[in-house]
């Protein structure tokens, strides 16, 4: 059984996975070190790119996307986080930089031609106004607000950079945390910290994930981490992560199943994971 379900996997390598974390203009001393200090500890955790302070603005922001971007596949992962302050105005969302600030459809635009798959974070207030927008078959969109309403400075950054270096934000406990399941620790610990703080909940955070992009793996511990050193566990990491894939898709195509070959379906994937894991751990 074990063998059956390898065999048709072995062909597939680690995915390429990059990251650009980027700092918005803070406005005031507190902000600016605060944005800076979360965007580079975010990029050095999931090993990308870190754009802050003078590096900072529009250009600056189109020429990075372009650079996450280059020369990655289709099977790839591209992930762009925004840290700071935004703004809507009742049609356009901004992200808040040095000079012209970024706006929605800027974002989308640059973002459009790239081959990826793409998860964006929108860790501003505010940024909630554009997540339809940005949202797409190979978009997961995820942001510190459901609304562009939302427009105080917002404490999600710091639970969701928190997320790739606490293990507890790895709730399958396969030693990655996947986009989704930072978004869920950073939320679940968002609005711990407005309830701490018997205060009235000013943000409230929501994704967009149309084409089921939100497995994409943003960090790894322990073995896992380990694992990319070496070829042959590479090759089994990639296996694992399609299998997960796969796994997400069957649970989405639950209700469309007859229930016993839903069941059947799932339980000779979770099989299969569990071997894997197996010999990612020896």
């Amino acid at each position: 059984m074990k063998f059956v379900w390898l065999l048709p996997l072995c062909l597939h390598v680690l995915a390429a996975e990059r990251m650009l974390v980027v700092a918005g203009l803070g406005g005031e001393a507190e902000y600016e070190q605060r944005f800076q200090t979360l965007a580079r500890e975010a990029a050095k955790l999931a090993g990308g790119e870190a754009l802050t302070g003078p590096q900072v603005s529009r250009a600056a922001l189109k020429d990075g996307i372009a650079r996450l971007g280059a020369g990655l596949g289709q099977e790839d992962t591209c992930t762009l986080v925004l840290i700071g302050h935004g703004t809507w105005d009742g049609e356009q969302y901004r992200f808040n930089v040095p000079g012209p600030d970024v706006t929605g459809e800027d974002l989308r635009g640059w973002l459009d031609p790239l081959a990826c798959r793409q998860v964006v974070v929108l860790a501003t207030s505010a940024g909630g106004a554009a997540l339809k927008l940005l949202s797409g078959p190979r978009r997961a969109v995820f942001s510190a607000t459901r609304s562009g309403n939302e427009k105080n400075a917002v404490v999600f950054p710091r639970y969701w950079v928190e997320s790739l270096r606490d293990p507890a934000a790895d709730s399958d406990k396969n030693e990655a945390v996947s986009a989704l399941e930072a978004f869920r620790y950073a939320a679940q610990k968002t609005a711990a910290f407005f309830e701490m703080q018997k205060r009235l909940a000013t943000e409230h955070a929501a994704m967009e994930d149309p084409g089921g992009v939100a497995r994409a793996t943003l960090a790894r511990f322990g073995a896992a981490q380990a694992a990319l050193a070496s070829p042959q566990k590479r090759v089994l990491l990639a296996q694992r992560e399609k299998l997960e894939i796969e796994i997400e898709k069957l649970k989405r195509e639950k209700a469309a199943l007859p229930p016993e070959d839903y069941r059947k379906r799932l339980q000779a994937l979770l099989v299969a994971l569990a071997n894997l894991q197996e010999e990612i751990e020896r």
